[in-house]
């Protein structure tokens, strides 16, 4: 913001340059990012992340959500933040989200998805 000159009693701001990020202007002026660049390099690894990705979409766009649905969104961004961090899903924590999909009343608009996300934690854990 700059206070030179008068500007009605208005803010003024003037940028030269911005790289990268978001940005937002205005009173209701509202900036999000999302990058994901996540190199895995073990198909069954990117296998589960991408069955980790459409579970969380299917959740996301659940007319409501319960208390397990949270839940289980939340181990299933761990597992995606693991997978995008170390290129593998550590092994207690695909424990634990197996036990988490075994015990979750999914509803049938999600069943295919976990089952899906279950399969793939089977062939990386055994």
């Amino acid at each position: 913001m700059s206070g030179d000159g008068d500007n009605g009693g208005g803010a003024h701001v003037q940028i030269g340059s911005i790289t990268g990020g978001s940005q937002a202007f205005g009173s209701h002026g509202k900036a999000e990012s999302t990058n994901h660049t996540v190199v895995v390099s073990d198909p069954k690894q990117q296998h589960l992340l991408t069955q980790v990705r459409a579970l969380r979409g299917e959740l996301r766009q659940a007319a409501e959500r319960t208390p397990d649905d949270e839940a289980l969104d939340a181990e299933l961004g761990e597992v995606e933040r693991e997978i995008g961090r170390a290129g593998h899903g550590d092994s207690g924590l695909l424990g634990r989200l197996r036990t988490r999909l075994e015990q979750y009343g999914a509803a049938a608009a999600t069943a295919a998805s976990v089952t899906a996300v279950l399969q793939a934690i089977a062939q990386i854990t055994g």
